[in-house]
């Protein structure tokens, strides 16, 4: 089953040349007993938007709420992320493409070991988000809108790199000269404008106690 995922669906795309010869081996371990063991549901809280928008910031203060809970967390960071795994990628349309599956395959493997993950990333594509999220099962992918306009993002510019895409310095921007496609019916949007950072954290928590995604599984 060559590309197949870990509960037996196919990853999206026709598996390379350099795979075709590579078996996927049964875990010993299913992933719902994984689940069972840290007694909660795993699940990815995929964070969007604008560099700026405060997805980082947002995604810490779930982290930090979680873990008050006892339950088992992961932050997947952009920044993080960029500094190690991706750090060879640049910032062309493809290489962006190649971060977020990257990243979308490091989360489900995550997952699979039962933690819930947060994953604070532009994502600008539509399509990499989607192809993120068929690697999850129902309910596991939550996507997380976070939804700050670009002229406020521009004046926050916590690191500097909207000034440095205006001088030019920095090429492939996302909002100025490259795409941002916002998610049409994402699970959450978060409105910074509108809410504070803390009271956007709260919004993800009561979501995810609705959906009994707090409550540890049924055995």
């Amino acid at each position: 089953m060559i590309g197949a995922c870990r509960h037996g669906r196919m990853s999206p795309g026709k598996a390379p040349m350099s795979t075709q010869n590579i078996f996927l081996q049964a875990p010993a371990i299913a992933p719902a007993n994984r689940a069972l063991r840290r007694h909660q549901r795993p699940c990815v809280l995929w964070f969007t938007g604008l560099s700026g928008s405060g997805k980082t910031t947002i995604a810490g203060l779930v982290e930090r709420r979680l873990a008050e809970l006892g339950l088992h967390t992961y932050l997947l960071d952009g920044d993080n992320v960029r500094h190690g795994l991706c750090r060879d990628l640049g910032f062309s349309d493809a290489d962006r493409v190649e971060n977020i599956r990257r990243v979308g395959e490091v989360a489900h493997l995550m997952a699979d070991a039962g933690l819930i993950v947060l994953s604070a990333f532009i994502s600008p594509f539509r399509s990499d988000r989607r192809l993120v999220r068929q690697l999850m099962e129902p309910g596991e992918f939550v996507e997380i809108f976070i939804d700050t306009p670009l002229g406020e993002c521009e004046r926050r510019d916590p690191k500097g790199l909207y000034k440095k895409a205006r001088a030019g310095q920095i090429g492939n921007f996302t909002g100025l000269d490259s795409p941002y496609e916002r998610p049409e019916q994402p699970e959450l949007r978060l409105a910074t404008l509108e809410e504070t950072a803390e009271q956007c954290a709260q919004r993800v928590l009561d979501y995810l106690a609705a959906r009994q995604l707090l409550a540890p599984p049924a055995a």
